[in-house]
């Protein structure tokens, strides 16, 4: 018996397990993508108004340090590239460690791992067929978006070349999170580290591409953009991604072999000889599992509060400019043009942040499954109480989230030559957003509490929610089909006036679902499928 063998077997197990996930990953990334270039096309329907928008952006460091490189703006692939090229590889790059992740420390830590190995499998095997399963995943994502460009008739060798970049960038995160796996003991800390790793990587690409460039040569995202796809194209920095992930996967494999099952090379840090008092009680426990995550998810709502804030003074020179943009703003209240740019960032904000709301409130379907609720619910702990406890940190975590954005937006907005007479107005503006996200929730514990079979559709209402939100102006989206998104239907300010009722009546739904969803748990066998 070799370390690779039942490589081929465990890898078809997770192909059979995991299709339903495998599948709404790729599938998210490729339509994303492709609703980008017929956006784009929609967009800009003329040559006239492409050269006026590249003259725009060409020198505007805060869209170049969201996007990237201002290069081949002046074509549809060139701001394909430009809007959709960083964002995405974002996009791959999260796919890579949440499912490494989730194949390999997290099937260890589970104990499921442990089992696998006391049949006829090599050491490396489980690894080697993660690795396997995310890399065709990567691959098939980019094969499908040069496909998906070529369709739409861009060049043949640019839609390639981008379809590449985003093959080689997941396959980097791919090596980064199996090396952390090796050395932390804690799925969480993957997630975390890896993550971290993931924001450096996009915080230097961004230092680099407003400054000489230099900086990005040490991002994978800034080497994979340095190809220039529909920019003249060219290969070579791919070698330097292909060596990378070669050294991390190598790295990972003689990582794996000096640590023992259920180990990592750093050992765990023992905790204190007593609990805190918090952690005697359902909710100071769910705050301690969630915090965390609270504490990621915040960090990314800071640096785009930031972002947005800083570009706010500039808004009326760069979009005013460009009639294209500024129609797609049309529909965001009767403000002033900076306003209605506001309203569309807190949307956009609160749709990102929503994904952590939708991921605190599944925690009580992870705990489930997981069979950590049950050492809970048997103590004096109702099962009422259990779930009640992770959703309020669901609940209050949204809020904060959409306080910390607003304030960020509005002390960047008030440094950068805004005002910080604004402040108020922008915090206020951020958390409208808190009654569709609540809404979000309450559908997340209904369908765990009524079908739990289909909790996962959660995300696919998400993923409906933040087409709509990105992309329905740009795609001509029906108006009643994009009212069905609650996050169309709060006011949009401040560039529109406060009215209450749409508020009160998505809050009172959102209360709606939650009781359902609590009642349903109380009633059915825990564990169900």
């Amino acid at each position: 018996m070799t370390s690779l063998t039942g490589t081929l077997a465990l890898t078809r197990f997770i192909l059979r397990r995991d299709r339903i996930r495998i599948l709404v990953w790729i599938v998210s990334i490729v339509v994303l993508a492709a609703l980008t270039a017929v956006g784009i096309k929609g967009l800009f329907p003329s040559q006239a108004a492409l050269d006026q928008t590249a003259a725009a952006t060409q020198h505007n460091a805060a869209a170049i340090a969201f996007n990237g490189p201002a290069e081949g703006l002046n074509t549809v692939g060139g701001q394909v590239a430009f809007q959709f090229g960083a964002g995405g590889m974002v996009l791959v790059a999260l796919m890579s460690l949440f499912m490494v992740g989730r194949l390999t420390r997290g099937e260890e830590e589970a104990g499921r791992l442990e089992l696998m190995r006391s049949l006829p499998v090599g050491l490396h095997a489980n690894t080697f067929a993660a690795a396997l399963t995310v890399a065709a995943m990567n691959v098939a994502v980019g094969v499908l978006i040069a496909a998906v460009l070529i369709a739409q008739d861009l060049p043949a060798t640019g839609s390639i070349v981008f379809g590449v970049s985003f093959i080689l960038v997941g396959l980097v995160f791919v090596g980064v999170a199996l090396v952390v796996a090796q050395v932390t003991e804690n799925t969480r800390v993957v997630y975390g580290v890896t993550g971290a790793v993931l924001g450096a990587a996009y915080l230097l690409r961004a230092i680099g591409d407003i400054g000489d460039g230099t900086v990005s040569w040490f991002s994978p995202i800034g080497v994979a953009q340095k190809a220039r796809p529909f920019a003249g194209e060219r290969w070579w920095p791919f070698l330097l991604v292909v060596g990378v992930t070669v050294l991390l996967v190598a790295t990972a494999a003689a990582a794996a072999v000096r640590r023992d099952l259920g180990a990592g090379l750093v050992a765990s840090r023992p905790g204190r000889s007593a609990a805190a008092p918090s952690l005697g009680n359902p909710l100071g426990l769910a705050v301690r599992l969630q915090r965390a995550s609270l504490l990621g998810w915040g960090a990314g709502v800071l640096v785009i509060g930031m972002a947005y804030g800083w570009i706010g003074p500039s808004v009326d020179t760069f979009i005013g400019q460009n009639k294209a943009l500024a129609e797609v703003l049309a529909g965001a209240g009767g403000g002033s043009l900076t306003d209605k740019y506001f309203a569309a960032s807190f949307r956009i904000i609160a749709l990102i942040a929503t994904g952590f709301a939708v991921q605190s409130a599944l925690r009580v379907r992870s705990e489930e499954t997981s069979m950590r609720a049950e050492s809970v619910l048997a103590t004096p702990v109702s099962r009422w109480r259990f779930a009640a406890s992770h959703l309020a940190v669901a609940f209050v975590g949204s809020v904060i989230l959409l306080a910390v954005a607003g304030l960020a937006t509005g002390l960047t907005y008030g440094v950068a030559g805004g005002g910080m007479q604004s402040v108020p107005r922008l915090v206020g503006a951020a958390l409208v957003y808190a009654p569709p996200m609540w809404i979000m929730i309450g559908l997340a514990i209904a369908l765990d509490g009524l079908v739990p079979r289909w909790v996962g559709a959660s995300w696919a209402i998400l993923a409906a929610c933040v087409v709509v939100g990105f992309l329905g102006a740009v795609l001509h989206l029906p108006r009643w089909l994009q009212d069905l998104s609650p996050f169309e239907r709060v006011p949009q300010l401040p560039a529109g006036s406060l009215t209450l009722l749409p508020l009160l009546v998505i809050s009172a739904l959102a209360a709606g679902l939650t009781l359902a969803g609590l009642g349903g748990l109380r009633r059915r066998d825990l564990g169900r499928i």
